[in-house]
């Protein structure tokens, strides 16, 4: 199953009989599925269908629909009525004459509702409106779908960068054990030389309290899992957005932790550049459905 990003675009319109009709659909970002529809009056019947249709091809994202404008009519006989109630009214009344808009806003004078119109009319089109609506739901699908692998070859290529960086650290001279003994000596000997009335057996805890700070075996080994984890999700494709965003905030603990443990320049670094590359990874992971 492919991957998908949360953001696309898709614009649908047709005719059928006396309506014509246009979807335009637009997803961002989101924390679940969203489908925003604004429908003129009396179309009420489309929406239950593009909801259900839309829900079967997304997963995550807001869908905001624009457009399907209804059709509208100026009532003459009401028109011609009102003309004459205004112009009867212009000697007898000291006012402004009134404006077009404040005429046309008169309850009756526009009309949406064809009167005239046959009911399988009706029908043929609420039926086109829906299937052109699927159609454009399929576009903005296939968009997603080509932003998703795009998506996932950047979080690939990161998820490798984190691979390196471990092994980097993994192979720092700062982790070898005669550089971690000849530190813990060194922090010992500023220990005895600040006082000489140290126990020798709380020296011995404090000696192995330093030795497994500077120990990262146990983040390295967490980083190797989770880039493990992120390939298998990305291969298997599908909405994952949320457990690799769940990952990336694994990543970036272990990256803390490693800074924080490191007392070697080269592993801080290592550290800094990792938590970089884990930052860059979250933020292309909040695309993601």
């Amino acid at each position: 199953m492919a991957l998908s990003s949360m953001t696309g675009f898709a614009r649908g319109h047709g005719v059928s009989g006396a309506y014509s009709w246009a979807w335009e659909l637009k997803s961002v970002n989101a924390k679940g599925f969203d489908l925003r529809l604004r429908l003129p009056p009396g179309w009420d019947a489309v929406e239950g269908p593009a909801r259900n249709g839309a829900a079967q091809v997304l997963a995550r994202g807001t869908v905001e629909r624009q457009g399907v404008a209804p059709s509208v009519r100026i009532n003459e006989p009401v028109l011609a009525a009102v003309l004459a109630t205004v112009k009867g009214l212009a000697g007898r009344v000291d006012a402004a004459a009134p404006r077009l808009d404040g005429i046309l806003s008169l309850k009756g004078v526009i009309e949406i509702i064809d009167e005239d119109e046959r009911e399988e009319d009706r029908r043929a089109a609420e039926a086109a409106v829906i299937a052109g609506f699927h159609a454009t739901v399929a576009e903005l699908a296939a968009m997603r779908r080509h932003e998703g692998e795009v998506l996932g070859q950047v979080l690939t290529q990161r998820a490798r960068e984190i691979a390196i960086l471990a092994e980097r650290a993994e192979a720092a001279p700062g982790r070898r054990p005669e550089a971690i003994k000849a530190r813990i000596v060194e922090q010992v000997a500023m220990l005895l030389d600040a006082s000489d009335r140290f126990d020798p057996d709380r020296l011995h805890q404090e000696a192995i309290l330093i030795a497994s700070k500077a120990d990262i075996r146990e983040e390295l080994d967490r980083l190797a899992s989770h880039v493990a984890q992120i390939e298998r999700l990305i291969a298997g494709g599908g909405p994952i957005g949320r457990r690799l965003d769940f990952l990336a905030q694994e990543l970036n603990r272990e990256a803390n932790t490693l800074c924080s443990k490191s007392n070697d320049v080269e592993l801080t670094n290592i550290g800094l550049e990792l938590k970089s590359v884990v930052e860059q990874f979250r933020e292309q992971v909040q695309n993601l459905e």
